[in-house]
C-alpha cells in the first residue's frame, strides 16, 4: 500500500503538533508554512489549527506556532518550542 505525500505531510504535522503540546506549557495555536505550500496543499486548517502563510519558511517546511508567542510583551515565556520539519514532496 502506497501512502500519498499529502497523507505523509498530514501525519508529520500532526506528530509535530502532538510533540509541541506534550512538551510546552502553551498549546499550539496555528501551523505556519511557506505560501507556496499553503497554496499547493489547499488546506485551511489542520486538526482545528489555522494554517498561516509565512514567507520566511522555505518550501517543504512548516512551523508549529506556540500559544506562548501571543503573550503580551510584559509577560515572559521561559521556553518556546519551535520545530521545523520537512514536508514530503513527490
Amino acid at each position: 500500500m502506497t501512502i500519498s505525500s499529502e497523507a505523509r505531510n498530514l501525519e508529520a504535522i500532526s506528530k509535530a503538533i502532538d510533540h509541541h503540546n506534550a512538551t510546552c506549557e502553551f498549546p499550539a495555536v496555528a501551523v505556519a508554512m511557506n505560501p507556496f505550500e499553503v497554496e499547493r496543499l489547499g488546506w485551511d486548517s489542520i486538526r482545528g489549527l489555522p494554517i498561516q502563510s509565512d514567507p520566511a519558511l522555505g518550501t517543504g517546511a512548516f512551523r508549529i506556532v506556540c500559544g506562548g508567542d501571543e503573550l503580551e510583551t510584559e509577560q515572559t515565556v521561559e521556553e518556546t518550542v519551535t520545530q521545523t520539519v520537512p514536508i514530503v514532496v513527490e
